[in-house]
């Protein structure tokens, strides 16, 4: 690997990316992208599904018995900031973290969602491959090697740039990639295994992928210990009562290729929740369920997590389910008072997210100028019924729109209370009707009764009504949508967006693993405080970093090493 030029400012021109700042989830362009992004991926995911397309590719088992560290990272590609301080911390040849001392993975699995809000090979290149080329920009010997499992956001292109990032042999910085298609198999020291299956938005394992895990695993036996990893959590919201779908597709693999063979999957990893949450069944010997998360993206609540879990769930189809066992929740990151502060936070949405207050300015102005239109047309006499329609026409089907909009945005976040989250939609969405009715009003009262007849009377009014409500009521409503995110998140709906819509870089981190002839040492590491000001390096050897950061970097244990013996 030749060794790249180090650059001596923070340019895209020196660095050869662009690094770029978190994303803002709440504004219009990205909800409107990413919205649609989704809705082709799943339309047209069926049609022309690259997992299938893998099929013709010839099968490999990835051994790797000399990796008794391995490093497991997800949800990484966003901010700049956070991201490198992760990568940094992934690169440094060893940490000592709380007395531990940690070398460096020999083999880094990226577990979903590499980059945000949506997949290209532009965005892999600033918002992922940049910053870690620039973390480790070359390894002289013994070089680590990358493997990459696709998240929804990695679907969102159909997968064509994540194959083209990752399947292809190249270079990662100083990691070398080695897989050909978007799940892979690992074989690991001491008869331990690592499985990566690609559910695409929790539909299936497909046949080819079903016939590549069994002739990569030929050599699994009795005994034999396994990570399972897979692109979303399905254990929580399976094992909490809700949905099943994406649980049953791991239980029915886990049958297919593990349980079949004798061996036993001690260890589920997923990312997708940009959080840590820890579940360990009831046993002596307990299996964990580990959601870690937080590689990059912004953080996410934990102060709603449920426990215990069952699983397999007592609803779940998949034929001849495992024996049912409970999970309790043992560790999460950020600790639940600390979640339920950090969303209290959303007050803040309008500063800290300016383009949904100009989302909702607009929303207000469309609003106040149907209701004004109806106002205006019953003063004049609008006829009959149906002249009362016509004049309120467009104020009813606004309204409608946001009645919709309200259901449909409440729903999103938690399947379990689809009573409770239809009310706070329906008194969300009656809450931006009534501000638009109210502030409609007053500009009637300004109109009549404030200023002087004549063309001030006009001009003023238009002045009010085309500036004050963009920016006074669309800050007021903005901070309406906070209010209700807010509380809304107590009683466990919208708990995505009230932290989406903050963009918290702070409080990340990544596991690292150790793999000995007992078992597995899993230890949870997390960085409180990313770092936000960076030092070039262009003297510096070519394995350094290329920036460093001006405080160093303080990673912590989330918790104790987690110990699992086979």
């Amino acid at each position: 690997m030749a060794e790249p030029e180090r650059p001596t400012e923070l340019t895209e021109a020196e660095l050869g990316f662009a690094p770029r700042s978190a994303v803002r989830w709440l504004a219009p362009r990205v909800l409107l992208t990413t919205g649609v992004q989704s809705m082709l991926a799943t339309i047209f995911g069926s049609y022309a599904d690259k997992r299938e397309l893998q099929g013709s590719l010839r099968v490999r088992e990835h051994e790797h018995d000399d990796a008794e560290w391995v490093d497991f990272v997800a949800d990484l590609g966003d901010g700049f900031h956070a991201t490198y301080s992760v990568a940094q911390l992934l690169a440094a040849p060893e940490l000592t973290v709380d007395g531990h001392p940690l070398p460096r993975g020999k083999v880094l699995v990226m577990g979903g969602d590499q980059v945000y809000p949506y997949a290209s090979t532009t965005d892999y290149e600033d918002r992922t491959k940049g910053p870690y080329r620039a973390a480790l920009p070359l390894t002289e010997a013994d070089s680590p090697t990358l493997f990459a499992l696709p998240g929804n956001h990695d679907w969102y292109d159909g997968l064509t740039a994540f194959l083209r990032v990752f399947a292809q042999g190249r270079w990662f910085g100083g990691w070398q990639t080695e897989q050909t298609r978007s799940y892979f198999a690992i074989k690991l020291p001491h008869n331990w295994w690592l499985l990566a299956i690609d559910t695409q938005f929790d539909d299936y394992v497909d046949a080819p992928q079903l016939e590549y895990f069994r002739d990569a695993t030929v050599d699994m036996a009795e005994g034999d210990g396994v990570i399972l990893c897979a692109s979303k959590p399905a254990w929580v919201d399976a094992g909490s009562g809700g949905r099943t779908k994406g649980y049953d597709t791991i239980e029915f693999f886990d049958r297919e290729i593990v349980r079949s063979k004798g061996a036993e999957t001690r260890v589920m990893l997923s990312g997708d929740k940009h959080h840590y949450a820890r579940y360990a069944e009831r046993d002596d010997k307990p299996r964990q369920r580990i959601t870690c998360g937080i590689g990059g993206a912004y953080l996410a609540a934990t102060h709603e997590l449920p426990s215990p879990l069952c699983l397999p769930p007592a609803n779940s189809r998949v034929r001849a389910p495992s024996p049912p066992a409970f999970y309790d929740l043992e560790a999460r990151y950020p600790d639940s008072a600390t979640s339920k502060r950090f969303a209290r936070g959303i007050l803040r949405l309008p500063w800290r997210n300016p383009g949904f207050w100009g989302l909702t300015g607009g929303f207000q102005t469309v609003m106040a100028l149907a209701v004004l239109y109806g106002i205006v047309q019953t003063d004049i006499g609008a006829k009959g019924f149906f002249g009362l329609v016509a004049s309120w026409a467009p104020a009813i089907v606004v309204g409608l729109v946001l009645v919709l909009g309200g259901l449909a945005f409440a729903r999103l976040g938690n399947p379990h209370r689809v009573g409770l989250a239809r009310l706070f939609g329906l008194l969300h969405a009656t809450g931006h009707i009534g501000l638009a009715v109210g502030w409609s009003y007053v500009v009637i009262w300004l109109y009549t009764d404030v200023f002087p007849d004549g063309a001030a009377q006009d001009w003023g009014t238009l002045v009010v009504v085309a500036l004050g409500t963009p920016v006074l009521i669309g800050f007021i409503d903005a901070e309406l949508v906070a209010c209700y995110l807010m509380l809304a998140s107590r009683a466990g709906i919208n708990l995505n967006e009230v932290m989406a819509g903050q963009s918290i870089e702070d409080h990340k981190g990544f596991l690292r693993i150790r793999i000995d002839v007992e078992g597995l040492t899993i230890y949870p590491i997390r960085l409180d405080r990313v770092c936000r000001a960076w030092t070039t390096q262009p003297g510096a050897g070519p394995t350094e970093p290329w920036f460093t950061p001006a405080a160093p970097l303080e990673p912590h244990l989330i918790e104790q090493p987690v110990r699992v013996s086979r």
